[in-house]
């Protein structure tokens, strides 16, 4: 298991975009499963209507699928420890196909990643799975697919 110190030694992410709790398994260059709690103090929810009812507190997806992305990213990066290769630029997101959303979540629930690495192709890494709260199937990833790039080539042409 791998708790919060960890997870922020190896993901750049901090408060309040850090989306992953906890990872509970990880097989290197394999699989990973992470939790992430979902609860009425994200910051999603800071500006809510004191008239919000049930469905308006739905959390939203993209940030569902953001702490995916962070729980993928926790699996390359450490697998790429576990075998003493430091990755050389920056990991990005680089698209996600194949998603669908099948229930909502909600403050209280817990998010449960479940996650393959389907294939790592040069600077590349492909990876599917799929998110629970509990036994109920939330998301499923078919293919998500982030890349590494040199840090010069994010920053844009120079003076810009």
């Amino acid at each position: 298991m791998h708790d919060q110190a960890r997870i922020r030694e190896v993901l750049p992410h901090r408060h309040p975009i850090l989306l992953v709790d906890r990872v509970d398994e990880i097989v290197h260059f394999e699989s990973l499963t992470a939790v992430k709690a979902v609860t009425g103090s994200e910051p999603c929810y800071a500006d809510m209507a004191e008239t919000a009812q049930g469905k308006d507190f739905a959390y939203p997806a993209s940030l569902i699928l953001e702490s995916f992305c962070q729980a993928g990213a926790f699996l390359w990066l450490e697998s790429m420890r576990a075998v003493d290769r430091r990755l050389d630029g920056k990991l990005v997101f680089a698209l996600a196909k194949d998603v669908a959303f099948h229930l909502p979540v909600y403050p209280g629930d817990t998010l449960r990643h479940e996650l393959r690495m389907d294939r790592v192709l040069g600077d590349n890494a492909f990876l599917s799975g799929r998110i629970r709260v509990g036994d109920a199937v939330v998301a499923e990833v078919g293919s998500l697919a982030a890349a590494i790039r040199r840090a010069a080539d994010l920053d844009g042409p120079a003076g810009h």
